[in-house]
């Protein structure tokens, strides 16, 4: 039996709009968009819910969420083909993000076991101890890129620790980042109100983010995005866990085993199109190692396919739509207009744009040419793009590595990993991964980045516990406590 009914998806009061596959341009399903007083009423609704879901049984609430799990994975035909179409993913990454999506579900589980608090010492005779109580309400917008793991990820420890949810998920992955979750948890038995799929565009985010009823907001996004959402919540004092865009470098150093980096190289700037905010937007390649490393990732790049994930094995899909496109070949087209040299790729048809490396963008360069005047460099692409720049000591590497304002992810590709170690202290990011590449991912780790990247690690392990609760100090005398009064 099917899990999802297109006829759940047209009880929303905003515009009518369409789930299109980027890869053909085929409609796959009509659905309703969000206005802000569908927020207004998710939130009244989520809100009076919530009182009684918090005080179910531990038990009663980690088995929804195992449930939630178990489904994820019964209905992976059905959910997986909706990824590919709908989201242009790969049928590995569709794999993978259902995959993830059942873990997020039962680490979320165990949440609900967690002890509630600590007995703290106290001066005066009494009991003293802190218990973590639900924030209440929690607002997710999640993006169209990991659509089911960037909305699950918050929406399902959310839920274990005792709080009710409403989910913005991007209109263009409305489907399967946000009612197949609507239907999975509808289908494990978490009770009516609990959870709101209110797809929308940015008015029906700003509702979310100033609804009173609304006490934590968590966003990924972009970082222009990010801080938006970010300034509203403060205005209405309250918490905004904001998971942002990156520039990320992943550094080769000159002991690296080319053999053994060049799968993790490609990886890290063209799986799922480049889409993916860890990418690795700058590969700093040791100068005696840089031209191997451009000539290998070129080769490596022109020898991957790209086309339609749903009707053929393709190592790329689409990107998500025309903007996204233009953006990626515009920031393509400038750089090489600098100077930068197109070592492979840089081409499209369609939607589909070629896995592409760019070379020549050396510190010793002057000119027009200069590193400084490439933006495929400089920007966050979130295309299937790779400027390689070379670096000739360790404080250079450094220096580069630390020129970007954003910072989520670090690899480091070395022999030596004590000295990737001592290296990566010097240069401040939220993830760090040593002879791997920056995408990594896993629910029991916390996630998250520094600067123009974000608010810190908000997500995953022992961060949903302080994301998504909130600490309450208690007190208990036997007898009333007499005062100089």
């Amino acid at each position: 039996m099917a899990l999802l009914d297109p006829k759940d998806w047209l009880s929303l009061h905003g515009d009518p709009a369409e789930a299109v596959e980027p890869a053909t341009g085929e409609v796959l399903a009509t659905l309703m968009l969000a206005a802000p007083t569908d927020v207004t009423d998710a939130a009244a609704t989520a809100a009076a819910a919530q009182r009684d879901w918090a005080r179910r049984p531990y038990p009663e609430r980690a088995a929804v969420l195992r449930r939630a799990g178990d489904l994820l994975q019964q209905h992976a035909a059905e959910i997986g083909e909706w990824i590919v179409r709908e989201a242009g993913s790969v049928r590995g990454k569709a794999e993978f993000e259902l995959r993830t999506a059942a873990e997020e579900c039962y680490e979320a589980a165990a949440l609900a076991h967690r002890p509630l608090g600590q007995v703290l010492p106290s001066g005066a005779p009494r009991l003293s101890y802190t218990t973590r109580v639900p924030a209440g309400v929690v607002g997710v917008i999640a993006p169209f890129n990991v659509p089911l793991i960037l909305a699950v990820r918050s929406v399902a420890p959310a839920l274990a620790l005792g709080n009710a949810v409403v989910l913005k998920p991007d209109p263009r992955t409305a489907v399967c980042g946000g009612h197949v979750l609507a239907a999975v948890f509808a289908e494990a038995g978490l009770p009516e109100g609990l959870l709101h799929v209110l797809p929308g565009g940015a008015d029906v985010g700003r509702s979310l983010v100033a609804d009173p009823r609304v006490r934590v907001v968590s966003f990924t996004g972009s970082t222009a995005a990010g801080r938006s959402v970010g300034a509203l919540a403060a205005q209405h004092l309250k918490r905004a866990h904001l998971e942002l865009g990156g520039n990320s470098a992943f550094l080769v150093l000159e002991d690296a085993d080319l053999d053994a980096a060049m799968s993790t190289a490609a990886w890290a700037s063209f799986f799922h199109q480049g889409q993916v905010c860890m990418t690795a937007g700058r590969h700093l390649v040791h100068a005696s190692r840089y031209e191997e490393y451009v000539a290998r990732l070129a080769a490596k790049a022109d020898a991957l396919t790209v086309g339609d994930p749903f009707r053929a094995q393709v190592h790329l899909g689409p990107v998500i739509d025309r903007g996204q496109l233009c953006k990626i070949d515009a920031l393509v087209r400038e750089s090489a207009a600098a100077g930068v040299r197109i070592a492979a790729g840089g081409t499209h048809h369609g939607l589909f744009y070629r896995p592409t490396v760019l070379a020549d963008a050396d510190p010793d360069a002057t000119g027009p040419g200069s590193v400084g005047a490439s933006p495929a460099y400089c920007e966050e692409v979130f295309g299937p793009v790779a400027p390689v720049r070379a670096f000739r000591t360790l404080d250079e590497a450094v220096a580069l590595a630390n020129e970007s304002s954003y910072g989520l992810a670090l690899g480091v590709v070395t022999r030596d990993a004590a000295r990737a170690l001592e290296l990566a202290d010097r240069i401040p990011t939220g993830l760090l991964h040593i002879n791997d590449q920056t995408v990594n991912d896993e629910p029991v780790a916390a996630f998250g980045g520094l600067a123009d990247s974000g608010t810190g690690s908000r997500f995953g392990g022992e961060a949903n516990l302080d994301a998504f609760t909130e600490t309450r100090w208690t007190t208990v005398r036997a007898t009333p406590a007499a005062y100089p009064f």
